[in-house]
């Protein structure tokens, strides 16, 4: 028997690697299969010393560096529409699969797309085969799946991804387009500012020393940023810079992305509009999974994932809590402090007619009107605060720049 060595996901789509005994690759995949794991790359432990492929995180791949790491919204709404029109016309799903593979215009779905054949020859189902790279597609899109291959409606549940995903990059555009014009207004202030500090005032100051007048206190904060500026202009670059990574990193820890997230929802203006973009992207997909007869636990446990804002997933997993304990689906979301009473309403007389999945596909309409609504009027409710911070740091120049020259003229004329 051999040693191979092997990559893969298990059944929670982690990736796992490591070393078994076996007569040949499919004897390992086999064994592999038994263990729950999904194996995404197996060869022999001696042909991969060889190789040269990583052993350890000390291996620098140059290749990799430079390699897309992520598939877009756009490939994934195409690649949706194309299985669609495969499967709705009976291509079987290898044979589908490795024709959109050799026919993408992205390397990385294209390689992705080739371990997810591979993987169905092998013989694991369709939604497993995705689950092992989770990380592109998503928690919600593997339920679909699921839910297409138990009913036998894999096109259904394409055309359903397709909705989704269409929504989805529609809301992501308006708000980039709702906040590019603040975010572009408070870049050039900053810019502006620091070419200011750096070589407008240094001109003035000179002026004012070889005049020798007394400077009122408005010139002299001036002259000392700038001074504080020009002395140390590449230490606070630096700083800003590993400020900004450390940001980054805590970003990504579990609970720095938790608390990031609350903070957001509590910014003026914006914070209504991110968490109504959030309970949207909750209510639709809920109503989805559950319309697809998708059982109400695992379309909470989708949702919580899937909504976009750490905080709210909390607030989802604290009604699946709730569900566990007996209690129904209103009682949870009205504990759970996320909807108002008009959502509550709605949500009771689902329960009540038993089409809970129409009104929470109402819910989700609601908020999206109110985004959009929120989104047109938001230049409108930034500009005016935008206008004041740019009057305040204007007057905080003029004072400082024509104060002194101001009383130099009185001194002169008297």
């Amino acid at each position: 028997m051999a040693e191979f060595f092997y990559r893969g996901r298990n059944e929670s789509g982690q990736p796992v690697e490591g070393t078994l005994q076996g007569n040949s690759k499919s004897n390992v995949i086999q064994q592999l299969k038994r263990q729950n794991i999904v194996a995404t790359f197996v060869d022999s432990a001696e042909g991969k010393h060889s190789r040269g492929l990583k052993t350890s995180g000390t291996d620098i791949d140059l290749k990799s560096l430079f390699k897309k790491k992520k598939v877009s919204l756009d490939e994934l709404i195409m690649f949706s529409r194309q299985m669609y029109a495969l499967t709705r016309a009976g291509i079987p799903l290898i044979r589908a699969i490795n024709g959109l593979a050799d026919a993408s215009r992205s390397p990385l779905l294209g390689e992705i797309l080739r371990d997810i054949s591979r993987s169905l020859t092998q013989g694991t189902t369709l939604s497993n085969a995705f689950r092992v790279h989770i990380d592109t597609f998503g928690e919600l899109f593997i339920a679909m799946i699921r839910m297409g291959e138990t009913t036998g409606r894999l096109d259904s549940a394409f055309a359903q991804l397709i909705d989704h995903l269409e929504l989805e990059k529609d809301t992501r555009k308006k708000i980039v387009a709702a906040t590019r014009y603040p975010i572009i207004v408070c870049v050039f202030i900053f810019i502006a500012l620091f070419i200011i500090n750096l070589f407008v005032i240094p001109q003035f100051s000179s002026l004012f020393s070889k005049l020798g007048a007394d400077l009122p206190l408005p010139t002299i904060i001036l002259i000392g940023t700038s001074n504080f500026m020009q002395k140390f202009w590449l230490p606070i670059l630096i700083a800003v810079g590993i400020a900004i990574y450390a940001f980054l990193r805590w970003k990504k820890t579990p609970e720095g992305h938790l608390q990031w997230d609350r903070f957001i929802l509590k910014i003026p203006i914006l914070g209504a509009v991110f968490e109504r973009v959030a309970l949207g992207r909750f209510a639709r997909p809920f109503a989805m999974m559950l319309e697809a007869g998708i059982p109400l636990m695992q379309a909470l446990t989708v949702t919580s994932r899937t909504v976009g804002n750490e905080h709210i997933g909390q607030g989802v997993e604290g009604m699946i809590h709730g569900i566990e304990r007996g209690e129904s689906l209103l009682a949870t979301a009205s504990a759970s402090g996320m909807f108002n009473s008009l959502i509550l309403q709605m949500i009771a007389v689902g329960e009540e007619s038993g089409n809970v999945s129409g009104l929470l596909t109402d819910i989700a309409d609601f908020y999206e009107q109110e985004v959009e609504y929120d989104l047109k009027r938001m230049a409108e409710l930034i500009e005016p605060f935008l206008l004041i911070f740019m009057g305040i740091m204007v007057l905080i120049l003029a004072l400082g720049v024509f104060l002194p020259m101001w009383e130099l003229g009185s001194a002169y004329t008297s």
